[in-house]
């Protein structure tokens, strides 16, 4: 019987822990913006374009809500993916997922943005998934 035993290579390790910081980065950035874009909804800001005959209507001021409840929750989480720590990874990736589908219903309110923001999420779901450490 034998065994085989694997080692980790230093530039992969750096690489990984590279990964996990760029996405706790994007991910506070990108919560940091969601929470912005959900105190513009709350006040009921012009910037936001009325859609009456939207399959997924909501009150700009219930979107508002998401957008800051998330957005808080996104940067509290990434705080956590500066240690590296697991649990963070798995929120990380559940948050991102969450705040991925709350850009895609509220596209006809801010249909640029809110792609960006789905591209970001995207990068940080794709990063944390990837990493093996």
């Amino acid at each position: 019987m034998t065994t085989t035993t694997h080692h980790r290579s230093q530039a992969g390790e750096g690489t990984a822990g590279g990964l996990v910081t760029f996405a706790g980065v994007l991910l506070f950035i990108a919560g940091l913006l969601d929470l912005l874009r959900g105190i513009m909804a709350i006040a009921k800001d012009d910037v936001y374009v009325s859609t009456p005959n939207y399959l997924f209507k909501f009150d700009l001021t219930s979107w508002g809500w998401i957008q800051l409840i998330l957005g808080v929750i996104a940067m509290g989480v990434s705080v956590g993916l500066f240690s590296r720590a697991l649990w963070a990874r798995v929120v990380g990736i559940g948050i991102a997922g969450l705040l991925l589908i709350a850009n895609f219903l509220s596209i006809p309110y801010y249909p640029v943005w809110s792609l960006t923001l789905i591209a970001l999420y995207a990068f940080v779901i794709w990063a944390l998934c990837v990493v093996r450490e």
